[in-house]
């Protein structure tokens, strides 16, 4: 599917939508192909819309989709791809798992959008494979399979099974698969029409530079802030931060109050916080274990700042479902 032309045409996906998709991935997984039938003059994709069930599904948005067909006995397809959004870390549905363990018993290419390389994971479809998730999900998702082998690129293509991290990485993910198929110029033409400027590469990271997410381009300081999200397992002193990036502490601290208006210990204690929330959310690892993930040393502790620090203990703050 991704090393050259197909045997024959057209082509015939399944789109996979489960409960609470992020309908900008599944627009970006789906306009593409439709483009490309335009732009060739000829039937190249066609495509069906599924669910568990024939209800609409209820994308993350409050739109809901109507599907073709439900899971079930079906036309063989070229490829299924399972859309996913908010909550599918816990959509543990035995109708899906088991309808994805027969596609790829079949031999069909699977694919997963967004957050959904968590179905493929609980149906044990991404064992021995390089996968990627959504970047603010990657956290949770590597606590719960330490055993997988998880990127931060924009999709990863892993013999018959591939994954994107979501949003428009998908359509570079549909483009790249365009121009291995129909070549390179009906994969810039279908690129252009959507005014994406540039096909990006695999190997592209997903998050943009440091230096934007923060709004800051001071180079020490930004190392500063590289060395704190590297270790927020076991964080680091001050000193040693400062010793790091070729600053004394009092120049550090510095920094920190004029461009970020926070001390660096604040700083670095939010960023703690922050990925101490999305573990809680997004797993179900115990309270204790966020804790010793997010650097402190007692369940106690964690508890009394998270609960400073949120205004609501973890227990609370924890989403009901998981």
């Amino acid at each position: 599917m991704f090393q050259g032309p197909p045997d024959k045409l057209p082509q015939h996906f399944g789109y996979l939508m489960l409960p609470n998709f992020s309908l900008m991935a599944f627009s970006s997984a789906i306009e593409p192909l439709r483009a490309a039938n335009t732009l060739s003059g000829r039937e190249l994709y066609r495509w069906t819309l599924l669910s568990a069930d024939m209800a609409p599904v209820v994308a993350s948005n409050g739109i809901a989709v109507m599907p073709d067909r439900a899971l079930g006995d079906q036309p063989h397809y070229d490829a299924v791809i399972a859309i996913g959004g908010a909550g599918t870390e816990r959509v543990k549905d035995a109708r899906i798992i088991s309808y994805l363990r027969r596609i790829a018993r079949m031999g069909a290419y699977l694919g997963a959008v967004s957050t959904a390389p968590y179905v493929l994971a609980h149906a044990g479809l991404l064992d021995h494979r390089t996968c990627t998730i959504h970047w603010e999900y990657m956290d949770g998702f590597r606590e719960d399979y330490p055993h997988l082998d998880v990127t931060d690129e924009l999709f990863e293509i892993d013999g018959p099974i591939f994954t994107c991290s979501g949003g428009t990485a998908a359509i570079d993910l549909m483009l790249h698969m365009i121009s291995a198929q129909h070549g390179h110029d009906l994969a810039a033409a279908v690129s252009e029409w959507f005014i994406h400027k540039q096909i990006r590469e695999q190997s592209e990271h997903q998050r943009m530079a440091l230096r934007f997410r923060v709004g800051v381009s001071h180079p020490k300081l930004l190392a500063a802030i590289e060395k704190m999200e590297e270790n927020l397992e076991a964080p680091v002193d001050r000193e040693e931060i400062a010793e790091a990036v070729g600053l004394s502490t009092r120049q550090l601290e510095r920094l920190f109050r004029k461009y970020l208006n926070a001390t660096p210990r604040k700083y670095y204690f939010a960023l703690r916080m922050q990925r101490a929330r999305i573990l809680l959310r997004q797993t179900t690892l115990s309270v204790l274990e966020v804790a010793l993930a997010c650097g402190f040393v007692s369940a106690s502790h964690f508890a009394k700042c998270y609960r400073e620090f949120f205004g609501a203990s973890p227990r609370q703050d924890r989403s009901p479902e998981a």
